[in-house]
């Protein structure tokens, strides 16, 4: 049975009320077209849903037992409505974000300022991890999109990419090897000396030994760590060579808590970037979050 939903609302209203001229008012609908919408309903239901007195209309005992349904069907339908409506306007909603504690730290935290000021109903969840971690939770839907540093690595045919802002990435050393700082240094040197990395697995680290590669070096660091923030706090109590994103270290590098070595073979600029499935469909707090961050790439 094919029923235009537009029967069900006019019974809907016609029954809550008992009475075909309150519904007119209430529905801005002739007494007439409702009355035949009513007739048009019963018909294609077979049967009769209301009789006529003198103070209005009552419903039948079929018509009673019917309206039970289709009153939780409308009220349901208005919900959806209403919670769709709260989401595009973004008074509620959630944004699971994929991302590394460092890109959290150096990149997003002033965009989910600015974003939390704007709606702050929205509730916004990090998973901290690398990024080879959280591609499959980002595939499968367990997460909304991936802020992270990116390489040319192919990300697979389902993921969307969006460059957002460029970085520069040095090799930095503390005062306990500021001598280095002097001279120009080549890549295959780095290797006579403890040499401070990112675990691999990591984008960074990913593209680094992929820059090494490239120029006939395969890097030995004497430390790994997880955590970008380590390397640096490592390299600055002079345990060795870190490796590290200019931008993030300005203030260190100008204050002389570090320094940055020169190095023959040229380190490309990267990017840090959003990733998101195309098997799944952004919601509209997401979208928002993206728009606020690409509105300020470089």
């Amino acid at each position: 049975m094919n029923v235009d939903f537009e029967l069900y609302r006019i019974f809907y209203t016609v029954a809550n009320h008992g009475n075909i001229t309150k519904a007119s008012e209430e529905l801005n609908i002739s007494q007439p077209a409702i009355s035949k919408s009513i007739k048009n309903l019963e018909a294609q239901l077979g049967g009769q849903l209301f009789v006529r007195t003198k103070r209005g209309v009552l419903l039948t005992e079929e018509g009673k037992e019917f309206y039970t349904y289709i009153k939780q069907a409308i009220e349901y339908i208005s919900n959806a409505e209403n919670k769709f409506t709260e989401l595009i306007n973004l008074e509620t909603g959630c944004i699971k974000i994929g991302i590394s504690a460092t890109l959290t730290k150096e990149f997003l935290l002033p965009f989910l300022e600015k974003f939390h000021a704007l709606y702050p109903k929205i509730n916004i969840q990090i998973v901290t991890n690398i990024t080879t971690d959280l591609l499959p939770k980002l595939k499968n839907g367990l997460i909304d999109i991936i802020i992270l540093n990116l390489t040319n690595q192919n990300y697979g045919n389902d993921i969307d990419i969006i460059k957002c802002k460029k970085i520069n990435d040095c090799f930095i050393v503390n005062h306990n090897y500021k001598g280095l700082a002097d001279k120009e240094l080549s890549m295959s040197n780095l290797n006579d000396y403890p040499l401070i990395l990112q675990i691999k697995g990591s984008n960074t680290r990913h593209f680094l030994d992929q820059v090494a590669r490239e120029n006939g070096v395969v890097l030995k660091p004497n430390i790994e760590l997880a955590s970008y923030t380590l390397v640096v706090e490592f390299a600055k109590i002079g345990l060795g060579i870190g490796y590290a994103t200019k931008e993030y270290i300005k203030d260190q590098i100008k204050n002389k808590e570090l320094y940055e070595l020169k190095i023959k073979e040229k380190i490309p600029s990267r990017y840090i970037g959003i990733a998101l499935s195309k098997n799944h469909l952004p919601n509209f707090s997401t979208k928002k979050l993206i728009e606020i961050i690409t509105k300020e790439k470089s």
